[in-house]
């Protein structure tokens, strides 16, 4: 029954307040992010560690991105359309966007997910339970078997490359941005 509620509230929400509690709750995962980082870490410097730019970047997260989105790709056209439905609320939320919108939302989640849920979820706690706290807070997916093992294996994977990447968030910040810029776009142009 919470379910079908949170579907109602959603149905009333109009795209621009739906893009608005996006934001919002991208930047309360910001907050989130800094007050356990803040209490996990026992210095800056610590944390900062996991910012690197280096190969891994490019070899684990944009080739894993890019990746995901074939994949998805591929399977998107061979499954059943109702495997995909969230309701909508991907397409309601891209579809009217500008690109450089689409590049600086996605860049948003991209960062803020990453950074708690990697950066310090992972780091502190270990693959398995950021893993799981990932998909516990993507709660519009609970509702289909499909979505909800798409956002765990995902989550998985994105540890993964935190993992193989020696623990640098910035592969997995880009991987993720990878995959929601390039689908948001794909949604934009020609729907879900």
């Amino acid at each position: 029954m919470a379910r079908r509620k949170q579907a109602d509230i959603i149905q009333e929400l109009t795209d621009r307040e739906l893009v608005f509690h996006l934001l919002l709750t991208q930047f309360i995962l910001l907050l989130i992010s800094a007050v356990a980082g803040w209490v996990l870490f026992r210095d800056a410097v610590s944390f900062l560690k996991h910012f690197r730019i280096d190969s891994s970047i490019w070899a684990y997260g944009l080739v894993s991105g890019i990746l995901v989105v074939m994949l998805d790709s591929i399977l998107m056209k061979v499954l059943p359309k109702a495997y995909y439905d969230d309701g909508g609320v991907n397409e309601r939320i891209f579809r009217r966007l500008t690109v450089p919108n689409i590049f600086f939302i996605t860049m948003l989640v991209a960062c803020a997910e990453e950074l708690l849920f990697r950066g310090v979820i992972q780091s502190c706690f270990g693959l398995i339970a950021a893993s799981f706290i990932f998909a516990a807070v993507h709660i519009r997916y609970w509702k289909h078997w499909y979505l909800i093992v798409n956002v765990v294996l995902l989550s998985f994977w994105l540890g993964l490359v935190y993992e193989l990447s020696n623990e640098n968030l910035l592969s997995t910040m880009v991987m993720h941005f990878t995959i929601d810029f390039l689908l948001g776009i794909r949604i934009k142009k020609w729907g879900t």
